[in-house]
């Protein structure tokens, strides 16, 4: 017994709809700009599907106006919208110079430094490098709550 294909006519208005709705559902919760380029494209595809476009076209028009949109404007978002990073305080550590007040050792996680009167857990930029109790080191980076130094 053979299986014969029968093609179900897709009301494709309501399939890029859907689509649409779903990309903005993903844009709302996604922080960022994730999915609106591909919303534009969505809704593009759904006028001209509403006008009667052939399904070549109106897959075109999503794939054109998604990338135009993204080409376009992707840039300016990612400055302005996605770049929420905040200096703090602790930024300005960065290239003081601090003492070291506990020896530091990475391999057994040990160290620590005084600088701007505070006490920092630290350890040094190169793995394999030791520091010494009063010695005199340059912060290089922040990562998490640990001062790295070299």
């Amino acid at each position: 017994m053979a299986l014969v294909y029968q093609s179900v006519p897709l009301n494709m208005p309501a399939v890029w709809l859907v689509l649409m709705i779903i990309l903005l559902i993903v844009e709302g919760i996604v922080p960022g700009l994730v999915s609106i380029w591909f919303a534009l494209g969505a809704l593009g595809a759904l006028l001209s599907a509403i006008v009667g476009a052939p399904l070549w076209l109106q897959v075109l028009w999503f794939l054109l106006i998604s990338l135009v949109t993204l080409v376009l404007t992707r840039p300016l978002a990612k400055k302005y919208v996605n770049s929420r990073a905040t200096p703090t305080n602790a930024d300005m550590l960065i290239g003081q110079e601090c003492i070291v007040t506990e020896a530091i050792d990475n391999v057994l996680g040990l160290g620590a430094v005084t600088v701007g009167g505070k006490i920092w857990t630290a350890r040094t930029e190169n793995h394999d490098v030791k520091a010494e109790v009063g010695r005199v080191m340059t912060v290089v980076r922040i990562d998490g709550v640990k001062l790295i130094v070299k």
